[in-house]
């Protein structure tokens, strides 16, 4: 049974669905209170609510070093069907470009590190994980960095639960892979005592936290908190001063609108937008893109300057389509020395996109990559992909 990542799960069993929700909500409604009494020194110990900014703790921008990439590989035929050698060979293309620049972790079913070590040989470092489903950005943690006083750098992972965007689709596997990166990292684990995912924010690395109201003031994450009370969270856990909300899109996707299709930090002072190849006023997504335009246009850096904003064009036409196919280049990742974007086969629009982020990343290689059978499940490059930071960024 194929579940599009961007399609509401359907054919699920009503028992099964059930019970996803129920253990799901007791998780995300005890889990960080319960482990608060923990040893915070031990290894992935889990920390209480809110020791980023008392502690130093923040998340660097992507564009900083990075000491490895995290990516999961999907093995799920209940997720995917038929069309998962497609998908599997897809992140191989992607974990392969980007092992060109900096080492690449791959979570993975124990049962599949032979088979996978035959694909990626020693390129790709293999970690035996509970992995449902491929999103690393959305399942692993947001890494966070400080300094001791004695200049030392340290780590650890802020965590927000992963509750299968919302219920969605199966995730008991998916919800335990942040705490397994912090147990082999041997970092503590800091809780946000939210629901969400790691698509769903963006950060500029100086204090700013730019995500989309769709995807976490929402029912199906977080019923019982407001915005600000979400915007709070966020800040603590990420070490950030200031929220940049958009309005986003609720309920046409699986993510809800999730920020990285919409927009993107390049760096502090310049926001990156996508915009839709044709003007069709009946289509939602082209009305969100043009309110995301608007509200970066009207928001100010945290010295009070307008944003320099920076469109990319989706591409007019694409090699494979369907109604979860996710066509914009928005979703880009930017690691060691490079940019890895996709390529949809419309030349212009290739070329036009590698120009833009060629401009916004001078210094980096622009690599365009196929991943139509990733963008057909509703996702991209960014989607797959979790940037560890190199100690002193």
């Amino acid at each position: 049974m194929l579940i599009p990542r961007r399609s509401i799960v359907i054919g699920v069993p009503a028992t099964l669905l059930a019970t996803a929700v129920s253990a799901c909500r007791g998780s995300a409604g005890t889990g960080s209170g319960a482990a608060v009494g923990g040893d915070p020194t031990s290894p992935a110990a889990t920390m209480p609510l809110a020791p980023a900014r008392k502690t130093g703790w923040h998340m660097p921008a992507e564009d900083r070093d990075h000491e490895r990439t995290w990516m999961c590989w999907p093995s799920s035929r209940q997720v995917w069907g038929a069309e998962l050698a497609d998908v599997q060979a897809a992140i191989v293309r992607v974990a392969l470009a980007i092992a060109d620049h900096e080492p690449v972790m791959m979570l993975t079913r124990p049962e599949e590190i032979e088979a996978l070590r035959g694909r990626v040989g020693d390129r790709i470092e293999l970690l035996a994980a509970p992995v449902d489903d491929l999103w690393a950005r959305d399942t692993l943690p947001s890494f966070l960095v400080s300094q001791d006083p004695q200049g030392s750098t340290e780590l650890a992972a802020g965590h927000v639960q992963f509750n299968g965007w919302g219920d969605k689709q199966i995730h008991d596997g998916d919800a335990q892979l942040a705490k397994t990166v912090a147990d082999h990292l041997k970092v503590p684990l800091i809780e946000s005592r939210l629901v969400g995912e790691g698509g769903g924010l963006e950060v500029d690395g100086t204090g700013t936290v730019l995500a989309a109201e769709s995807s976490w003031v929402n029912n199906n994450r977080n019923p019982d908190k407001s915005r600000d009370q979400i915007g709070d969270s966020l800040l603590a856990v990420l070490g950030a001063d200031r929220m940049l909300w958009v309005e986003g899109l609720a309920g046409h996707d699986i993510t809800d609108g999730h920020i990285d299709t919409l927009a993107r930090f390049a760096n502090s002072t310049t926001i990156v937008v996508d915009k839709p190849a044709y003007d069709d006023a009946e289509d939602p997504w082209v009305a969100v893109a043009a309110r995301t335009r608007q509200l970066a246009e009207s928001a100010v850096t945290a010295e009070g300057a307008p944003y320099q904003v920076v469109e990319i064009t989706q591409p007019g036409k694409v090699r494979r389509g369907g109604t979860d196919f996710v066509a914009t280049y928005m979703n880009y990742y930017v690691c060691n020395r490079a940019v890895i974007a996709p390529a949809f086969g419309d030349e212009a629009a290739d070329t036009a996109a590698k120009d833009v982020l060629t401009s916004l990343f001078p210094g980096r290689t622009i690599v365009q990559v196929d991943i139509d059978p990733i963008a057909a499940g509703g996702g991209g490059i960014h989607c797959t992909t979790q940037q560890q930071p190199k100690a002193g960024v």
